[in-house]
């Protein structure tokens, strides 16, 4: 089985919709995805929460962790979204930018755009990389 880490810097909004994403669409035997961040912070972001909810995804209980060397050496892929270089270079580590706004503060509406092209990125991952659950509609566990 496979890990993906997710990582942004808090931890708290772009990095926690991919991993639950992933884990939602992806066959869990094949894969699974975590998620951390270079400065985490406290929670995740409200409206986070919210436009995560409104697709059956309950976060509420997820904490944003800290993103180690040690964590990232667990990846098969580490998918970076805003870290730069504060992100760990770990030798042998597939890496992927995801260049998407960060989604604290901003109006629902924006939220729900992020949320949805964080979904649509993460489809595309687990198709290449053949990691769908065999009905198509993912067996992983969503929150």
């Amino acid at each position: 089985m496979k890990t993906v880490l997710f990582a942004c810097v808090h931890n708290a909004g772009r990095s926690q919709m991919a991993a639950a994403w992933f884990n939602a669409l992806s066959d869990p035997s094949r894969a699974r995805a975590i998620s951390a961040g270079t400065a985490p912070g406290p929670r995740v972001h409200p409206e986070v929460l919210a436009a995560m909810a409104e697709e059956g995804i309950d976060l509420s209980a997820v904490e944003p962790q800290r993103l180690t060397d040690a964590l990232a050496s667990q990846a098969a892929l580490l998918v970076t979204m805003g870290c730069g270089e504060a992100c760990p270079a770990v030798p042998g580590l597939r890496r992927e930018d995801w260049p998407l706004e960060d989604p604290k503060g901003k109006p629902v509406e924006r939220v729900r755009e992020i949320r949805d092209e964080v979904r649509a990125r993460v489809e595309e991952l687990v198709a290449r990389e053949e990691w769908a659950a065999a009905d198509g509609t993912g067996a992983g566990d969503r929150g």
